[in-house]
């Protein structure tokens, strides 16, 4: 059994879902430090003129976990992300996909960035048609605090025997107390979609939501490499 885990992420990329479609088991990782300046309260779309972020502006205090950083809604971000949304992807093939879902992020207040991010990703995945199973780390019970410690506990928690690691993996964790412990370390090696976008050439690396507005019901297809 093959079990990953992640932070959960604003709106992610298509590499984070392919994630998750890899694996029998993914665990949203959200007792962990935030990273200020990453993409937990961040990520982008293509826009008319270019690249465009949508933050959601958060009360951050070091060294606060993820699920206790919470949304600071004095700030108007959900009336900035809806006009965002509405303008740049409006007439897209496939708008009407994601209407509901939009609806639901601007029109109802959020306290914490983790219980955002949870349902972001908890929806795109289901809307993708991915079938993983999802569960919420602090949801699960006490894990150890080492980072590689926590996977391992993680892996093991559900019977696995094969860890998904990001490609950036390979930097930072310790391969060794994986062999020990009998799991197989896998990396992803995720390679980028081309895929017809609106406003002009390619862009890579922006949130799934670009994919799902231009293809719609295509969108695991091309996700996946399959066309």
């Amino acid at each position: 059994m093959i079990v990953s885990v992640h932070q959960p992420q604003y709106l992610p990329w298509l590499g984070y879902f392919d994630k998750i479609k890899r694996a029998d088991i993914f665990v949203l990782l959200d007792n962990v430090q935030f990273k200020k300046n990453e993409w937990q309260n961040r990520n982008r779309i293509k826009a008319a003129n270019g690249l465009q972020w949508l933050t959601v502006p958060v009360m951050y205090k070091y060294p606060q976990l993820m699920n206790e950083v919470e949304i600071n809604n004095r700030d108007k971000w959900q009336h900035r992300q809806r006009q965002a949304i509405i303008s740049n992807y409006k007439k897209a093939p496939c708008w009407s996909l994601l209407e509901e879902f939009f609806e639901e992020i601007f029109s109802s207040k959020w306290q914490y960035i983790s219980q955002l991010n949870i349902y972001t990703v908890k929806r795109l995945a289901g809307i993708l048609g991915i079938k993983t199973p999802i569960y919420i780390a602090s949801e699960l019970g006490e894990f150890p605090e080492d980072p590689d410690g926590r996977l391992i506990a993680l892996t093991k928690h559900f019977g696995g025997d094969k860890y998904l690691a990001g490609s950036g993996g390979r930097g930072y964790m310790d391969m060794a107390k994986y062999v020990q412990n009998g799991i197989n370390v896998i990396f992803q090696e995720y390679e980028h979609p081309v895929y017809k976008q609106l406003f002009g050439d390619f862009e890579p690396f922006v949130s799934a939501v670009d994919l799902l507005f231009n293809h719609g019901q295509e969108s695991l297809k091309i996700l996946g490499g399959e066309e």
